[in-house]
């Protein structure tokens, strides 16, 4: 693929940042940040790339930095402000990249950034990146699915409607930006097929610095999440897989305390 294409009107690349380790960043991504003209960077994966770059290279960037970052709760830069900008940046006849942290087409909203831009008459593409929701957990040594344990898992957010996810235990649920909601979840959860005792996995801060591992059941997470302080980012895991991690040691009645590292230039 071309990654820019060369026309008076500019264009925009949306690229997957990953879970924010620049290793798990694609050659593709990596060539177009360092060609950018203008980065729209998200927060979470998006900035610890390029502070990572930065560091790697030994100076920033040559690009301008847009930070469009939005936490819980808290949307400085509205969705629809997003889109102009990448629209506006293009027809300077700028080379946009939209960093975007994991995949931009997994609960990134990646589709409604390429609509706008090619309505608007923006050439636009699209680099994948790697998706928090089965690297994380493979950070901690779970595999979302294992013959014999599981052989189908769902991705959703805390604010999906967890009650219309089906299955048992053998079917894991990957919840994104899911700790605001976790008792709800928990307890729907509980009442259906997969039962009380169904392991959970919670993985904060994944390839971050804050990295922690905690391991309850349905009826407990709640509990151990509570007087862990656990915060987001972090991803829940829920199922029999969650058994393989070496964090979980076998009890599901109390946390687990080891924090997983991971060297980010092996």
């Amino acid at each position: 693929m071309s990654l820019f294409p060369t026309q008076a009107a500019g264009s925009v690349l949306l690229v997957g940042a990953g879970p924010g380790d620049l290793g798990l960043l694609t050659v593709t991504g990596l060539r177009a940040l360092e060609r950018a003209d203008v980065i729209v960077a998200d927060r979470l994966g998006a900035r610890a790339i390029i502070d990572q770059l930065a560091e790697d290279r030994g100076a920033p960037l040559d690009a301008e930095i847009i930070d469009v970052g939005k936490q819980p709760g808290h949307h400085p830069v509205p969705q629809s402000r997003i889109n102009e900008i990448l629209i506006e940046q293009a027809r300077l006849g700028r080379r946009v990249v939209r960093l975007k942290g994991g995949d931009p087409f997994v609960f990134g909203r990646g589709g409604e950034e390429v609509f706008a831009c090619r309505e608007a008459g923006i050439d636009t593409q699209v680099v994948p990146g790697v998706t928090s929701a089965n690297s994380v957990p493979a950070l901690a040594g779970i595999p979302l699915t294992h013959r014999g344990v599981a052989t189908a898992y769902t991705v959703v957010t805390g604010h999906d409607q967890i009650e219309q996810i089906g299955g048992g235990r053998d079917h894991t649920v990957v919840v994104l930006m899911g700790i605001g909601t976790l008792v709800h979840t928990a307890g729907v959860l509980a009442r259906g097929e997969r039962g009380s005792d169904c392991p959970v996995a919670i993985i904060e801060d994944g390839y971050g610095a804050n990295q922690r591992v905690t391991i309850g059941t349905l009826s407990t997470i709640a509990f151990h999440a509570a007087r862990r302080s656990v915060r987001s980012p972090a991803i829940v895991v829920i199922g029999d897989v969650v058994t393989h991690s070496p964090y979980a040691a076998g009890a599901f009645d109390a946390a687990v305390t080891p924090e997983p590292k991971l060297a980010r230039n092996p």
